[in-house]
């Protein structure tokens, strides 16, 4: 009786699951057109496209995870200054919309930006070489967090017996720290190929001829609202997101789970060090040129033409809805925060703090699943089958899209932070007569308070910052900020879009600063 509660909570999540990831996916396949199917694989453009986007995802995938990997080995095995500033550095372009990372690039290298200008240099930007280095800059902060925490977890005691059997600083490298990190290596692979290949925010702005995949895809639906053949597309977009998540899933708890008996000891080298500071300094630079180039765009009257200082540029946004916009990106990630947590969380505590069953494993499978789902296919798949709903059309779907969206890093939040409590609680709380309910409000949540801010900021950014599942469920009233870069963007409006990248930035920023304070003078006192 005292679980009743806890049940209906229970087959609550199991029904959410299945209308908001399940059901989805089944409406995008029963849409599509099997003559459609031919049509798309025998038109002239297809294959073309699909080598384009393997072509340039390939590429900025390889030089993204090296980016990454050399990036979070410097964090971890050098003795350079600075690292938390570095690394915060890093990880800026995740503040941002991915398609602003395209408008960053043309700002600077386009055929009027400002570093074509200043050196008087082509830069050959729209195109392949447009693609793959706005690729890199969306991509690299997600893999450089997944590879920095992988380093953090290394034995030094296997390395210190490496150093007495005669083994070189090299050796050592590829016989212990590269299959240490294999596995994850492999799995941050797929998941930067997916997040590359099925984005369309960098190709839209700096593609230029060299259409991919998901720009088709959101042509093909927005512009002609042929559903068929963007479900077609979509099903192609899931197959690399298909087996990213399949790698996941394989290398899930098979990281280096040995206990750490000895932190990492970093010897001195000052050459290699030095090498850190360039490099480090370097992609700092590169990652702020954009950012830069946002702010400088923001205030001045018109580029090339008037430079000086205005805030015409600001008031046009505001005037062409930005403040309305923005108002709805705030709603948006704060509902989609506040209620996903609670989804999430308590899906974690069900599958983390109950014993293994098929509902169990089948609950813990099924939000995993989100992984797998491109966010332009999930935008897709929601329009088919909540399409006359009435939660079509509204905030609500926008709120609900996301939440799914981003269901899976959350979840594994919590879900690693409740598996860390004794095994043998519920046991002992069944004894005592407490409910599972009673647990959960009295014991796990206080004590995981800090992943469950964690969980609140991870959702609220990228509910500001994403573009690709909230784009064909918007409308005129409910769109959020980050889709108005691309219309602005069509009607050259490139002072304005610029601020825009700059104000979703700020909210992002503050609350990370927030989240920080939070953390450090807050839950402290708590405990």
């Amino acid at each position: 009786m005292k679980n009743r509660g806890f049940r209906g909570a229970k087959l609550l999540i199991a029904v959410f699951l299945i209308v908001s990831v399940l059901c989805p996916l089944v409406a995008l396949l029963i849409n599509i057109d099997v003559a459609d199917i031919s049509k798309i694989i025998a038109s002239p453009q297809f294959v073309p496209m699909l080598i384009n986007s393997f072509v340039c995802t390939s590429i900025a995938t390889i030089l993204s995870v090296s980016l990454a990997l050399m990036l979070a080995w410097f964090m971890n095995r050098t003795k350079i200054r600075y690292r938390s500033v570095f690394t915060l550095a890093f990880t800026l372009p995740m503040l941002i919309p991915s398609i602003s990372h395209g408008m960053g690039l043309v700002l600077l290298f386009g055929d009027n930006g400002i570093l074509t200008n200043l050196f008087h240099v082509n830069m050959y930007l729209y195109g392949y070489n447009g693609i793959i280095l706005g690729s890199i800059l969306y991509s690299f902060p997600a893999a450089f967090l997944m590879l920095t925490d992988i380093f953090a977890y290394e034995d030094y005691t296997t390395y210190e017996v490496a150093t007495v059997l005669g083994l070189s600083k090299r050796q050592q490298f590829m016989t212990i720290t590269l299959p240490n990190i294999k596995g994850p290596l492999i799995s941050v692979i797929f998941a930067t190929f997916t997040m590359i290949f099925t984005d369309y925010g960098v190709p839209l702005v700096v593609g230029g001829k060299s259409m991919t995949l998901p720009v088709y895809m959101y042509r093909e639906v927005i512009g002609l609202l042929d559903f068929s053949k963007g479900a077609i597309i979509g099903i192609i977009l899931l197959i690399p997101a298909f087996i990213a998540f399949i790698m996941d899933m394989k290398n899930e708890n098979k990281g280096n789970s040995s206990t750490v008996t000895k932190a990492f000891v970093i010897q001195e080298n000052k050459r290699r060090d030095c090498i850190a500071y360039i490099v480090c300094i370097a992609v700092v630079i590169m990652i702020s040129l954009p950012i830069l180039t946002f702010a400088f765009l923001s205030f001045v009257k018109h580029y090339p033409s008037d430079m000086s200082f205005s805030l015409d540029n600001i008031k046009q946004a505001f005037d062409l809805g930005v403040r309305m916009y923005l108002l709805n990106s705030l709603a948006i990630a704060l509902f989609t925060s506040l209620i996903g947590i609670c989804v999430t969380y308590f899906t974690a505590f069900i599958t983390a703090r109950s014993k293994n069953s098929f509902s169990t494993m089948a609950l813990h499978l099924i939000s995993m699943v989100s992984l797998a789902i491109p966010g332009v296919v999930l935008g897709l798949s929601y329009v088919l089958f909540f399409k006359g709903s009435i939660l079509y059309g509204g905030i609500a779907i926008l709120v609900l899209v996301n939440m799914t969206h981003f269901f899976a890093s959350p979840y594994l939040m919590a879900y690693n932070s409740l598996q860390q409590f004794n095994s043998n609680l519920e046991d002992v709380s069944i004894t005592l007569g407490i409910s599972k309910l009673n647990m959960l409000k009295d014991v796990y949540i206080p004590c995981t308070k800090a992943t469950i801010v964690e969980m609140f900021s991870y959702m609220f950014v990228n509910s500001m910052v994403t573009i690709s599942a909230v784009s064909f469920l918007s409308n005129f009233k409910t769109m959020p900020l980050s889709l108005l870069i691309p219309q602005f963007d069509s009607q050259s409006l490139i002072e304005a879009t610029a601020f825009i990248s700059i104000a979703i930035l700020a909210v992002n920023i503050l609350l990370k600063l927030g989240i920080y304070l939070v953390k450090r003078y807050v839950l402290p006192r708590e405990m």
